[in-house]
């Protein structure tokens, strides 16, 4: 799984969930022209530009956990799609199960505005 925009920590991805997000009504426009603006699916994600292409629409939060860092990350052009991110200063060391734990209960407790989501991807599953 590629990570998109820039986090702010720079540390790699140690495990990732990628959630389906249920489909939303599509904007209706009462005037011709430009398409409405692009509205994320939780209202902490704020516009986080991707460098290699300043056209991509994404929007990510990040929330510090003592040793690592919680990351969800939509792209627009994917809008079915949320990834969260479990970012750690370690590299070739997973993480444990009771931190795979917290990383799920805290991505659960960040996505309850928009209710239980099916689990598209994982790894390392809980």
């Amino acid at each position: 799984m590629g990570s998109l925009g820039v986090s702010r920590t720079g540390w790699p991805v140690v495990a990732w969930i990628r959630l389906r997000l249920r489909e939303r009504p599509t904007p209706l426009s009462l005037v011709a022209g430009v398409a409405p603006p692009v509205v994320p699916p939780l209202d902490i994600l704020e516009t986080n530009p991707v460098p290699t292409d300043p056209r991509k629409r994404v929007f990510a939060y990040e929330e510090e956990h003592g040793s690592w860092v919680l990351r969800l990350v939509w792209d627009a052009d994917e809008p079915e799609l949320l990834e969260a991110e479990f970012r750690s200063p370690r590299y070739g060391v997973r993480p444990s199960s009771e931190e795979v734990r917290a990383f799920w209960g805290e991505v659960r407790r960040l996505t309850a505005p928009i209710g239980p989501l099916a689990v598209d991807g994982a790894d390392p599953r809980p």
